[in-house]
């Protein structure tokens, strides 16, 4: 899947779009090494797909590369962490 990542300040989100519909991961911004994950949001047409999982992937995949830590406060982000042991390195909280 596509994953875009958009920040605005400091705010931002990863988005995969298909046929003029989003899903989105939203972040904020606490510092250079601290990002909040707020919300996951999936339309119906997405479900199923794995797009939730996928937006988490690349955010866990950004922690690594770009050296911060991520605190869960979305409940789907949350889940999947508990989840996913190997993931432990990223999250925070």
């Amino acid at each position: 899947m596509d994953i875009a990542k958009e920040i605005a300040g400091s705010k931002g989100r990863y988005v995969i779009r298909r046929d003029g519909e989003e899903a989105e991961l939203t972040f904020s911004i606490a510092s250079p090494v601290l990002v909040i994950a707020d919300h996951t949001g999936v339309p119906d047409s997405f479900r199923g797909t794995g797009a939730g999982r996928a937006l988490v992937e690349r955010l866990v995949a950004d922690a690594r590369a770009e050296g911060f830590k991520v605190v869960p406060l979305c409940p789907f982000v949350n889940g999947l962490r508990r989840r996913h042991p190997e993931w432990a390195d990223v999250f925070q909280g």
